[in-house]
């Protein structure tokens, strides 16, 4: 049986969270990806797009509310710089946050076929490894996304080989959410985090 057409691993409506400086690796995802999908709903927060002076919660309300709406399953593309922005951070807390409204979404992590991994020089015991097979360094995805993975709600995956194996992640994101509680404890970014740095954790 081809398991792509089973009803084993059903369509979702993903939201794609992504860097602005990723834009072209997203579109070309949901070309080359997007038929795997119920429907995408990857309107990124941009800046601009949500009034500056609002508080951190009543932010994270109005992307969950607006931009993320009737996702079940949040994916981030992480790139170089992914980890350093806000907004990113925003959507990931938004999704994983279970209202009355929006329950939750699932979450998960891809590499994008750019990532740096930024291991040299560091000790072996603080690196880590993707579902399939990537080593990376811990620091330098998402934070919240880290959070997540280390809780088990989430999980982090390399670029795909295939659209089988897309949608099975994201399938088995889907049910993580219904069995696992996420950890959404850290403060929200509050800026951009400087283009100097090279992790989150010193």
């Amino acid at each position: 049986m081809n398991n792509f057409n089973s009803n084993k691993n059903p369509k979702h409506k993903t939201f794609i969270s992504f860097h602005h400086e990723d834009d072209l690796f997203k579109k070309d995802f949901e070309k080359q990806w997007g038929e795997q999908f119920k429907g995408f709903v990857s309107r990124s927060v941009r800046d601009g797009d949500i009034d500056k002076n609002k508080s951190t919660e009543h932010t994270r309300q109005l992307i969950r509310d607006n931009f993320i709406s009737d996702a079940t399953v949040t994916l981030v593309l992480v790139g170089k710089n992914t980890w350093k922005r806000k907004h990113v951070d925003w959507e990931i807390a938004s999704s994983i946050r279970d209202t009355r409204k929006n329950p939750r979404t699932g979450l998960l992590g891809l590499f994008l076929p750019t990532y740096s991994e930024h291991v040299s020089g560091m000790k072996t015991s603080v690196l880590k490894k993707a579902e399939n097979g990537l080593i990376y360094n811990p620091y330098n995805i998402p934070p919240r996304l880290y959070d997540n993975i280390e809780c088990g709600f989430a999980k982090l995956y390399s670029w795909p080989n295939s659209p089988i194996d897309l949608r099975l992640w994201i399938h088995d994101a889907f049910k993580h959410s219904k069995k696992c509680l996420p950890n959404n404890n850290r403060a929200g970014f509050a800026k951009n985090i400087s283009e100097t740095k090279n992790r989150w954790f010193d």
